[in-house]
């Protein structure tokens, strides 16, 4: 299970973290949010106490700051340009909307992807869905791990029980 924060829609997701079960992670988004750092110590901390991990947005850097398990790439970021380094002990995952998307994050190294969006999502109005047919298809195709993000709650979660989705990604369905 992994929270994604979000400045809009999950301004402060602390309450929500410490609701998380241990072995569940944090994706630390609020990219333009000028109090991110901060934040991301906060989210460290509860992290640490509650037994989950921590992967940063976009930002090797700051994930080496705050001591973070790890980094999360946006699709963007994935097999442009120069990797950012990879520490033995870090878990990378990255962003896809498609199968080649897929690719590429695997490709680049990381060790799972969020594939989006499943369903119907208020963060991507516009986005064509995937659907659970869709998303089991290639989630069973993937060369690596795969999460379901996108519009995923409590009821849309239980129709991707037999997909092959390494786990469940959500901002909204974990909110608390």
């Amino acid at each position: 299970m992994l929270l994604l924060t979000d400045q809009w829609r999950l301004p402060d997701p602390l309450p929500s973290v410490a609701a998380l079960p241990p072995g569940a992670g944090v994706i630390l988004r609020h990219y333009d949010d000028v109090g991110r750092e901060r934040l991301g110590l906060a989210l460290r901390r509860l992290c640490r106490r509650r037994g989950l991990w921590l992967l940063i947005a976009g930002d090797w850097r700051l994930a080496a700051r705050l001591g973070a398990d790890g980094v999360h790439l946006p699709e963007r970021q994935v097999g442009r340009g120069v990797p950012p380094p990879r520490r033995p002990d870090w878990l990378v995952t990255a962003a896809a909307h498609s199968r080649a998307a897929l690719w590429r994050a695997a490709r680049a190294g990381a060790d799972a992807a969020l594939l989006s969006p499943v369903f119907a999502t208020a963060s991507h109005p516009e986005a064509t869905v995937l659907g659970p047919l869709r998303f089991a298809a290639l989630a069973g195709a993937a060369p690596l791990p795969v999460y379901a993000l996108g519009g995923v709650d409590a009821l849309t979660g239980k129709r991707l029980n037999r997909s092959g989705a390494a786990g469940l990604a959500a901002i909204s369905g974990l909110r608390v």
